[in-house]
């Protein structure tokens, strides 16, 4: 059996980038700005338009990230890709000293409003097309299990009262995860279930370069995947719904779909160690997710790593998986594999470019790009729940000392998409 999809060649990327790919009647390209029927925009009615509801727009937050990208446009396949989209508003719930809010409206002739509401023309019917719901960086409080408590869900549900005062819904895009509160974050999913509206979350992560560029078949049996990771912080869900981000993205995609988690556990410590020891994670799986990461430290991970933190994750069909926060061995994320019947170990480095200018932001764009064209999201919804589910939980298990957490809610099932999204080929501009 043919384990892994096999890889675009240079070639079919640079045939792309000059055709370039048709989703819902929108044509993404890098040669003319399309707009909807794939009509010039020079000669079509008008381009689709969103709305970017943010925490706060400064320099390197999600929002300037995101939203500046459909403002400014950003590299697909080494050439210039400009969104055939047009962000004709923006709501900041917050204004920091660096605020760029104001200045970048007023530049681009976005309307900067007071409310959600007027940001999605609720006077005019909702008069937009999608909606950018970015709820990440800002000034905001942690309840005792150290979570930051975005208003991810309080935001949601005034834009939901504004659908349904107008008798419209469109799609809505949420940034990482859904909620810190799991409960909430099935809430949401729950609406858009049965108000019948497109809702796509989750990190960049499962769609950032792989080096190297793997994407193993729907049916890969495999048996224990892991995830390695550098953060250093006390907002420990942070980095860590990235990471379940990682590993959720390739072992949904195992013999029998995804059906479920059976259980968390957060260890920290010694604890790591000796688990690691008694084969709960594996040392071999470890040694080959480190060794695609470029930051790599030289030396013994146990002599380097002062504080390790690992989530133990049990699998409902018995797959095991780990996520191992490694500060001072790697800043990057390093993913490894077992396979039945696979002598060798499977793994890739999922690649993040640096900020400023952060081109990981490229490939979450242009899949919310394919999201607003079509109103279905390029993979499941059930994946961010489950991610933020087990977030959630992870901060429970910490908070109470490494207990094991079991929960109904865990036990999500979905089907993974057949293609994850990830961007192959070049990252940077072509000469």
């Amino acid at each position: 059996m043919n384990l892994f999809q096999s890889e675009i060649s240079r070639r079919s990327f640079l045939g792309a980038a000059a055709t370039g790919i048709t989703s819902a009647g929108l044509t993404f390209g890098a040669d003319q700005p399309t707009a909807l029927g794939g009509v010039p925009e020079t000669t079509a009615k008008r381009k689709p338009r969103i709305v970017a509801i943010n925490s706060v727009y400064r320099l390197k937050s999600h929002a300037y990230h995101i939203a500046g990208r459909f403002i400014h446009g950003y590299t697909r396949n080494g050439f210039h890709h400009q969104p055939p989209f047009e962000l004709v508003r923006m709501w900041n719930h917050q204004q920091p000293v660096a605020d760029l809010g104001p200045s970048v409206c007023d530049q681009h002739g976005i309307e900067l409003c007071k409310t959600i509401s007027q940001a999605l023309g609720e006077k005019h019917g909702l008069d937009i097309d999608g909606v950018l719901l970015i709820i990440e960086h800002g000034d905001y409080p942690k309840n005792e299990r150290n979570q930051l408590l975005y208003p991810r869900y309080e935001f949601f549900e005034q834009i939901v009262e504004v659908f349904k005062k107008t008798g419209r819904t469109v799609p809505i895009f949420v940034d990482k995860h859904l909620s810190y509160d799991h409960k909430l974050a099935a809430k949401m999913v729950q609406t858009a279930r049965d108000m019948k509206f497109g809702l796509m979350a989750g990190s960049s992560l499962p769609v950032t370069w792989r080096r190297p560029e793997i994407e193993p078949t729907l049916g890969t049996p495999f048996k224990e995947g892991l995830v390695c990771f550098g953060y250093e912080g006390k907002a420990v869900e942070i980095y860590l719904f990235h990471a379940l981000e990682v590993l959720q993205c390739m072992m949904e995609r195992r013999k029998g779909g995804e059906t479920g988690v059976k259980s968390v556990e957060f260890l920290e410590g010694d604890a790591v160690w000796e688990a690691g020891d008694e084969e709960r994670w594996s040392w071999r799986l470890l040694d080959a997710a480190l060794s695609r990461c470029p930051s790599k430290n030289t030396g013994p991970v146990r002599e380097n790593v002062l504080t390790p933190q690992a989530l133990l994750i049990e699998y409902e069909d018995g797959t095991k998986g780990s996520i191992l926060n490694l500060f001072e061995q790697t800043s990057e994320f390093g993913f490894a594999a077992n396979i039945e019947g696979w002598s060798e170990t499977l793994s890739s480095c999922f690649y993040l470019p640096a900020p400023p200018g952060a081109r990981f932001f490229d490939p979450l764009t242009y899949n919310i790009e394919k999201f607003f064209a079509s109103g279905t999201p390029p993979y499941p919804v059930e994946r961010t729940l489950l991610t933020s589910t087990m977030t959630d939980l992870a901060m429970l298990s910490l908070h109470e000392k490494s207990r094991v957490v079991t929960d109904p809610a865990l036990s999500v099932n979905y089907a993974a998409p057949k293609d994850s999204g990830f961007f192959r080929g070049p990252i940077v501009d072509a000469g």
